[in-house]
């Protein structure tokens, strides 16, 4: 399953995510693929394209990044999926 995440940046917390994320420390755990990461020229907000069919690897990683960001997570479909299933419930 394909998975879009999002985060913002708690107050006070930028330091210690950017030392965080330039150590490494932001690379999926195990069983976890990155299509890629995003982030707002503000660095108020980023995204990350994950697939994954194990979400307990996928909250791994969020429950590491908790203390520093507000994390949302929102399972995604392609537009071809997506069209599929609109024209099977809405013909």
């Amino acid at each position: 399953m394909k998975v879009m995440s999002t985060w913002s940046l708690k107050p006070g917390a930028t330091r210690e995510a950017v030392h965080r994320f330039l150590a490494g420390e932001a690379a999926p755990r195990e069983g976890v693929t990155l299509h890629g990461r995003w982030h707002s020229v503000d660095i108020s907000v980023g995204f990350s394209l994950y697939e994954t069919n194990n979400s307990a690897a996928l909250y791994e990683g969020a429950a590491r990044w908790a203390e520093f960001l507000d994390i949302r997570t929102y399972l995604v479909v392609e537009d071809a999926e997506a069209g599929a299933a609109m024209a099977r419930v809405f013909k």
